[in-house]
């Protein structure tokens, strides 16, 4: 009799009462659209007192009993490579670069008038959080506060208040002591910013570091500036570059001499603008104007000029004036300059092309990765487990070869390159390769 009492009182609990107006094993909320996946189920009507067809908070249960996983993320990542149009400019304005003439003092420099660079480290300091990390700047300031006597505790340094940074300086030839300069700091270690910082005095010497020429203090003017908060923020140009405009003073002046004791001027080309025609063209020029004062130096790149001795020392700069005053028309270079971080290309008046074919194929492939995180259902004993998710796509051009004609002129040339269409990278790299063949005929520079 007891076990079958047992029996009995079992079933009952293993098999609650339907509620009113619902059959067994169905809910007995009204029909919302809801499915399993959901996790509205039908809850036991002894857990807590709750009628059948209430929510379990928590637990999802099926209409078995069963527990319920929640819903598992679906997301992935995407990577998207897009090209936009493109851009047919406008024929521009001008001469022909045959009747175009240069002063000579767009093409020579005066040997000892050269600019003189400085430079030294210093400490940029009132920086609001953004400078640099405290054990980086730690003995930078302990040092500089020691040299005023003052000493502290190292650990007692926590703020990120200040930078250590590099000036740099350019005295101009014939720049006098007091005289003041432009001066730029750069950020040196982890520092976000400059903004509103204050650089603190600061020797500039020279390559050796023997001799100070100038010092440098005062706050720093950035060309950009930069807000966020702890999931975002926005910047433009660049915020750990600075200048002080008038910042420098010089300390020690440069001597220069524009005559040497032999009462010779050298005049050397600029490296751009170096070659044979150019220095004769130079020497001819100011012996239009002087007979028999220039003579083209051995390397190619220098002309001596003796300075006429019925000219006082009192005109000197006056000499040299109407000499880099005389224009000569230079020589066109055969030359391509290219720029593979910025995709820019530009070509010389003296650029030729040889006919020859090419093809060209673009391929681009996109890759990303993510990890896709599953979360086991409440009492159901699983673990959370990671799995990465990978999007990949390649996309590959498929082109013909493309007959391109020969190019005696920079018109021509431009003309026949376009035809190809490619963008300014992909033009790149036809143009090296036409160059390694020989079909370019140009000296191709990289910037």
């Amino acid at each position: 009799m007891i076990i079958s009492a047992l029996l009995l009182a079992l079933a009952l609990v293993q098999t609650p009462a339907p509620a009113s107006g619902a059959t067994p094993g169905t809910n007995s909320a009204p029909d919302t659209g809801s499915t399993a996946a959901q996790g509205t189920r039908e809850a036991p009507a002894e857990d807590g007192g709750k009628g059948p067809g209430a929510q379990d908070a928590g637990v999802l249960l099926t209409p078995k009993g069963g527990i319920q996983a929640p819903t598992q993320p679906n997301t992935r990542s995407t990577a998207t490579f897009t090209q936009g149009p493109r851009n047919e400019p406008s024929l521009g304005r001008g001469v022909p670069s045959t009747r175009i003439r240069a002063p000579l003092g767009s093409l020579v420099s005066v040997r000892g008038q050269e600019e003189n660079h400085v430079s030294g480290i210093g400490l940029v300091t009132g920086l609001g959080g953004t400078g640099d990390s405290v054990n980086f700047i730690r003995a930078p300031l302990t040092n500089f506060l020691l040299t005023h006597n003052i000493k502290i505790d190292p650990q007692q340094i926590v703020s990120k208040n200040a930078a250590l940074v590099s000036v740099e300086a350019v005295i101009p030839p014939g720049t006098q002591p007091g005289q003041k300069i432009d001066v730029r700091v750069s950020a040196i270690g982890d520092a976000k910013s400059l903004e509103s910082g204050v650089l603190l005095f600061t020797e500039l010497s020279d390559s050796t570091g023997s001799e100070v020429y100038a010092t440098a203090s005062g706050p720093i003017t950035v060309s950009g500036f930069s807000r966020g908060g702890e999931a975002g923020g926005v910047s433009r140009n660049s915020t750990t570059v600075g200048v002080l405009t008038q910042g420098g003073k010089v300390e020690r002046g440069i001597q220069s001499n524009v005559v040497s004791e032999l009462g010779y001027v050298y005049l050397d080309s600029h490296a751009v603008h170096s070659s044979y025609g150019n220095v004769v063209r130079i020497a001819e020029a100011i012996n239009g104007l002087y007979p028999g004062v220039a003579q083209p130096l051995n390397d190619s790149r220098g002309v001596r000029v003796r300075v006429p001795e019925d000219v006082p020392e009192s005109q000197y700069m006056a000499f040299l004036d109407t000499i880099l005053r005389r224009e000569i028309e230079p020589d066109d270079f055969a030359r391509v300059l290219v720029n593979e971080r910025t995709g820019v290309v530009i070509m010389g008046e003296g650029v030729r092309l040889r006919p020859l074919a090419v093809t060209f194929g673009n391929l681009t492939v996109t890759v990303a990765e993510s990890k896709e995180t599953s979360q086991p259902g409440p009492l159901s004993g699983g673990q959370t487990q990671s799995q990465p998710r990978t999007d990949l796509t390649v996309n590959e051009d498929n082109n013909g070869l493309v007959l391109i004609p020969g190019a005696a002129t920079l018109e021509e040339v431009v003309e026949v390159l376009n035809v190809l269409g490619t963008t300014p990278r992909d033009l790149i790299s036809v143009l090296e390769a036409m160059s390694q063949g020989g079909m370019l005929l140009a000296e191709v520079q990289r910037m």
